[in-house]
């Protein structure tokens, strides 16, 4: 996501200039009763040890570059995830969490924040009863996500541009609706063996977000990680919650799909900008992931 990274970049640059300790820097993008978005850029390293902070509301925070490890409370015992672009940071109100960067400095999300009643409305809306808390701490990339995800990056980077438009108060909303129906039939995971290669698997992430559009194998990617392609395969998909080959399409037709609502580049040019070899396989594999064609994706408001 080169344009939504180069603002990350230039951050951890800023702040190794000055030398100052890490921290978020927070941007408003919109607000009205209730919720709110914004846009924070956090510049902490492994040099930054994690502190302990508290969810004032509900929150959903889109990852949309860098990475970092989320540990909170799942049920009656402690969690933690690594979160990747393409993820979502589900956060309960009053529930405190810690955020590290062991591994790799910075990220950048779009956090979206609910009021209790606010949120409480939305889940009434879905049909949903009871208490209102997420039962998960993370929602992989999913493909049920990609389009509200397309529509967060293209808001993100049309924010600076007077040119575009994006409904974050709707964008907001569908986001809710579509974490609480995602995250009900979630197992809280018991087992963190995978834990030990975090940094291996951390390195890899970094290195496809640094070019997703790179000819990348399993191959080359397992010994890069220094592990065989079976154990690589098993320890990525169980970090990222997908596997090696799904996580470097989305974020290839996530690219994709930014541009198309952001930029007026020929859609050939596109998908072959984006890692694709010919636009049949993109149109293909944009219509599997969006549920219809990028030309149809650019025109729809």
């Amino acid at each position: 996501m080169g344009k939504i990274a180069v603002e990350l970049e230039k951050a951890l640059e800023q702040r190794a200039l000055q030398g100052t300790p890490g921290q978020p820097n927070v941007r408003l993008l919109a607000k009205g009763d209730g919720w709110k978005v914004e846009d924070v850029i956090c510049t902490s390293g492994p040099q930054d040890r994690p502190f302990e902070e508290q969810h004032a509301g509900m929150t959903i925070a889109v990852v949309a570059a860098g990475s970092f490890q989320y540990r909170g409370p799942v049920g009656n015992s402690i969690g933690q995830e690594l979160m990747t672009p393409g993820s979502l940071v589900l956060g309960n109100g009053g529930q405190c969490f810690e955020c590290g960067h062991e591994h790799g400095a910075g990220d950048r999300c779009i956090s979206f924040w609910y009021a209790p009643k606010y949120f409480e409305r939305v889940a009434a809306d879905c049909g949903i009863r009871g208490k209102m808390d997420f039962r998960a701490l993370r929602l992989p990339p999913l493909r049920a996500l990609s389009p509200l995800l397309s529509c967060a990056y293209a808001g993100l980077v049309s924010s600076v541009e007077p040119s575009a438009e994006i409904k974050w108060e709707q964008l907001s909303l569908q986001l809710a609706a579509r974490a609480l129906e995602l995250t009900r039939d979630i197992t809280p995971r018991s087992s963190d063996a995978q834990w030990a290669y975090l940094a291996r698997v951390t390195r890899i992430l970094r290195m496809i977000e640094g070019d997703p559009n790179a000819p990348l194998t399993i191959p080359g990617l397992a010994r890069e990680a220094r592990l065989s392609p079976y154990h690589f395969l098993r320890t990525f998909e169980q970090l990222t919650g997908v596997t090696p080959h799904r996580y470097i399409i989305r974020a290839r037709l996530r690219e994709a799909a930014m541009r198309l609502k952001t930029e007026k580049t020929k859609i050939v040019d596109i998908a072959l900008d984006c890692g694709f070899g010919d636009v049949s396989n993109f149109n293909h594999a944009f219509r599997a992931e969006f549920n219809v064609s990028p030309r149809m994706y650019r025109r729809a408001k």
